[in-house]
């Protein structure tokens, strides 16, 4: 099942290289499909089941561009992850540094991560459950995930007061994986069912859980009904890949394309010739034909009173022409 937001990725298919965009940036964006691709897949499919044939066709690349910025499908998986750890560490931690206790900051964190995974159920079900089916790799860095919470859970056993020390002088180094273990174990079991109970309830047990072994059984009783944290205005949670800014556009762009648009763009008003010498083309019925057809794709306009061949035309760019040339301005 995938989740409601999904993106559908249609656009030009894009050429490096001497006719084409600067390599680097076709990587990116080549990158980008492929990685909304295969989150797509696997909310589709799950890993098990995901082909590289599957990514390839919805990010509209070819299987030789897949290979050149992949090693396998495993591989590209491994990237899906990562971006997705990143998004839910970068909530998490910004919520736990806001506050002044482990307590307090344990709960905001989780709090967070939970209404991560309530506007992101997809990429939840990829960090949670199919990282686990997912070749060694994925496991390695899975577990280098788990160890760093690892640390921060662990810290519970140096934050209580006097009044809870025996409970705490009982909490093993080890406390910290279990308690861990637990908690994904909540989670996985609630991902796999498709639970339509938000994960936001599960605040209150999660954190009984968390600060029973190292603040006693008192404390552990009063996470169950204490108020959630108010938390800042909530963002929208990053997408997991960067939009295509190409998207829908019925034209490739080369690298002489590119150059008129930047062209247009720092020299607006600019004639046919001004414009063909700018940007290294001699040929001036070649720079009529290319500024009809972007005129045709509404990336610029003419406000001059000459026709296309005159050189009293005033080309300008349109506001999707700027941002076609932001998006592939050479970097």
């Amino acid at each position: 099942m995938a989740s409601k937001d999904k993106t559908r990725l249609t656009g030009p298919r894009l050429r490096s290289g001497p006719n084409g965009l600067p390599r680097g940036q076709v990587s990116e964006i080549q990158r980008s499909r492929m990685l909304t691709a295969a989150a797509e897949a696997v909310e589709d499919v799950g890993y098990a089941r995901l082909t590289v044939a599957q990514v390839i066709a919805r990010a509209r690349v070819s299987r030789k561009t897949f290979y050149d910025l992949f090693e396998d499908r495993e591989d590209c998986f491994l990237a899906v992850f990562d971006q997705a750890v990143e998004q839910i560490g970068a909530l998490v931690g910004e919520a736990y540094a806001r506050e002044s206790s482990w307590r307090d900051g344990m709960r905001a964190g989780v709090l967070a991560m939970l209404r991560f995974m309530d506007d992101e159920p997809g990429l939840a079900r990829i960090c949670v459950v199919e990282a686990l089916g997912a070749g060694p790799r994925v496991l390695k860095r899975r577990t280098e995930v788990l160890a760093e919470l690892k640390e921060v859970v662990d810290e519970g056993r140096s934050s209580a007061g006097a009044h809870v020390a025996r409970a705490t002088d009982e909490a093993p180094e080890v406390t910290a994986e279990g308690v861990i273990g637990a908690v994904f174990a909540v989670l996985h079991s609630r991902l796999l069912a498709y639970s339509r109970e938000p994960f936001t309830a599960l605040l209150g047990p999660l954190m009984s859980m968390i600060v029973l072994p190292y603040l006693g059984a008192r404390v552990a009783s009063s996470e169950l009904t204490r108020t959630p944290p108010p938390l800042p205005k909530r963002k929208k949670p990053p997408r997991r890949a960067v939009k295509d800014p190409l998207e829908g556009l019925d034209m490739r762009l080369t690298y002489r394309t590119v150059r008129v648009l930047t062209f247009i763009g720092e020299h607006p008003g600019a004639n046919n010739r001004e414009i063909a010498e700018g940007s290294g083309i001699a040929d001036q019925g070649q720079i009529s034909k290319l500024l009809t057809r972007l005129e045709r794709l509404q990336l610029v306009h003419n406000i001059g009173e000459g026709q296309i061949m005159g050189s009293s035309n005033e080309w300008y760019l349109t506001d999707r022409g700027g941002q076609v040339e932001r998006a592939t301005r050479p970097r």
